[in-house]
């Protein structure tokens, strides 16, 4: 905690879906192949729920169970941002996106609706009404994501942010942090992510 009193949002026995990712329980919306960067505070997966127009964007997330801006720790913060900032520039290089568009949503009334503290990253185009079309917003099929149409401006995404990255977004398995509990189960891919 970072000193701020924070009220909780979450139901009770809340079951977090970005540490459930982390411990290697997946589900429809949740899936290790949607991760593309790891760090020791941080990852950054796949969105599962795309816009019309800006199709592929990403979170990050503090890999420490943290609700909401005001209970972050300034190290998990700066982490957090630093891998903002990587995805940011892979989105735009792989997506060949004409800028991004971030934001982070706290407490209900600033529309958060998952009680575990991520960054949004959206390919923007011109004219794309990204703000415009929040109620146009759609679950995204697991086996569906990896495998987005280019011609509608969503590359085959995670590979692409990936190949993007290069040696920018790298991570050696998956570091271990303080408590076992957020250890993340070993990729697929074995060693680096990078791109298949």
């Amino acid at each position: 905690m970072n000193g701020h009193p924070a009220p909780s949002y979450a139901p009770g026995g809340y079951a977090c879906p970005f540490c459930r990712l982390q411990r290697g329980i997946e589900d429809e919306h949740n899936r290790s192949s949607d991760i593309v960067a790891v760090t020791e505070r941080t990852y950054a997966r796949i969105a599962p729920k795309w816009w019309p127009g800006n199709a592929g964007s990403a979170l990050v997330v503090p890999r420490a169970h943290v609700e909401s801006i005001y209970a972050l720790a300034p190290e998990d913060g700066h982490a957090v941002w630093d891998l903002t900032q990587q995805v940011a520039t892979a989105i735009r290089s792989a997506y060949g996106a004409e800028g991004t568009s971030i934001r982070q949503h706290n407490e209900p009334a600033g529309d958060q609706d998952v009680w575990h503290l991520h960054v949004h990253v959206f390919p923007r185009y011109a004219g794309d009404e990204l703000y415009l079309r929040h109620r146009d917003s759609s679950w995204v099929d697991s086996d569906t994501r990896p495998l987005c149409d280019h011609a509608a401006r969503g590359p085959v995404a995670p590979r692409a942010i990936r190949r993007a990255a290069g040696s920018v977004i790298m991570a050696s398995g998956w570091p271990h942090i303080d408590k076992c509990e957020w250890l993340l189960p070993t990729p697929r891919r074995h060693g680096t992510l990078q791109a298949c």
